[in-house]
């Protein structure tokens, strides 16, 4: 079969044919008496056979190697082949999220564009500075896409450069809270803690409400946040999270704090008040957790927690008496 009738029959094109034969990839056996060249038939299968492994990735010089060495094993080149494909398509996932980034800025112009590559440029750069100087140094007229700013705190590790993101997500207003709120149900606990103070620096009902889900989280750190932030924001629902947070010793003095500031309302006071009373009763022998109680409850306004201070200053403990004293005497001297 001549050149032309393979080229047809193949789909390969004759520059391809010709290029396999210069190459020693597929030689045709014959010639005829003009000097064209003529495939036989186990020729145009030994093109259907190059043209399958060029489907997978390889190239030529692989097929080459594939199909002249009786002891290739191929696992090894697939292997590579897999590495290859996923380090392709992470490349090009990052591309389309780049696209979308700048998509999302809406530019007016190439200077805009410009701006917000450099903005990506610097986020991913491996210096935690320089990420925090491209978050606080923006171009003031591009606005920065609240998707691009939640990918960034949900990733980001340094404490520093997560303070500027949250700033900078807390200024694009209520668009910041849907692109956020997926990291809180991350199967990763430190995604969802990050995730979390994101949402505690957002205004508005739907922030709260992804809070109030952040209360049932597993981890304590991540309802801890959750409760600070809420009890922050008035919400009664955050009494018994809080609670067990001084129960915990897990930031204990800043929820001691926020359940002072809810128990302003004499319904939420009582209510704290015994919830605390409650885990007095339920920790009889650990003084640690006794002292941390009473510190909650000198924290609280009023007189509500007053009889129960002055019940503490006889306890049997000495130092859980002591320091109930001591805190009675402060609360009733203001």
């Amino acid at each position: 079969m001549l050149i032309g009738e393979v080229s047809r029959r193949s789909g390969v094109s004759t520059r391809m044919l010709r290029h396999y034969d210069s190459l020693g990839l597929v030689r045709p056996t014959g010639r005829t008496v003009g000097g064209y060249r003529e495939y036989s038939a186990e020729d145009i299968r030994r093109i259907f056979h190059v043209e399958s492994l060029r489907s997978l990735g390889l190239s030529l010089r692989e097929i080459g190697r594939a199909l002249e060495d009786p002891a290739f094993a191929p696992s090894t080149l697939v292997a590579d082949l897999i590495r290859r494909t996923e380090d392709r398509l992470r490349r090009e996932r990052e591309l389309l999220e780049r696209l979308r980034a700048v998509d999302a800025s809406s530019p007016s112009g190439w200077p805009d564009v410009l701006r917000i590559v450099r903005l990506l440029h610097g986020l991913d750069s491996p210096s935690a500075a320089r990420r925090q100087q491209a978050v606080l140094s923006p171009a003031d007229d591009v606005p920065v896409p609240a998707e691009l700013l939640a990918e960034a705190v949900l990733a980001e590790t340094d404490p520093n450069v997560a303070g500027a993101l949250r700033w900078a997500l807390a200024r694009t207003g209520d668009d910041g809270v849907a692109h956020v709120a997926a990291g809180v149900r991350s199967g990763d606990v430190d995604v969802r803690r990050r995730a979390v103070l994101a949402v505690a620096e957002l205004p508005g009902d739907e922030a709260t409400a992804v809070l109030v889900e952040a209360l049932g989280d597993a981890a304590a750190t991540v309802r801890g946040h959750a409760a600070l932030a809420l009890g922050a924001r008035g919400m009664t629902a955050a009494v018994p999270v809080l609670v067990g947070m001084v129960v915990e010793g897990l930031n204990d003095v800043e929820a001691a704090e926020v359940l002072g500031s809810l128990s302003r309302d004499p319904e939420c006071a009582d209510r704290v008040v015994g919830a605390l009373v409650d885990e007095l009763a339920a920790h009889t022998a650990d003084p640690g957790v006794r002292i941390r109680l009473i510190q909650a409850l000198a924290e609280l306004p009023g007189t509500a927690a007053h009889g129960v201070l002055r019940d503490l200053a006889g306890d049997g403990d000495r130092a859980v008496a002591l320091v109930a004293a001591a805190l009675l005497g402060l609360v009733e001297g203001c």
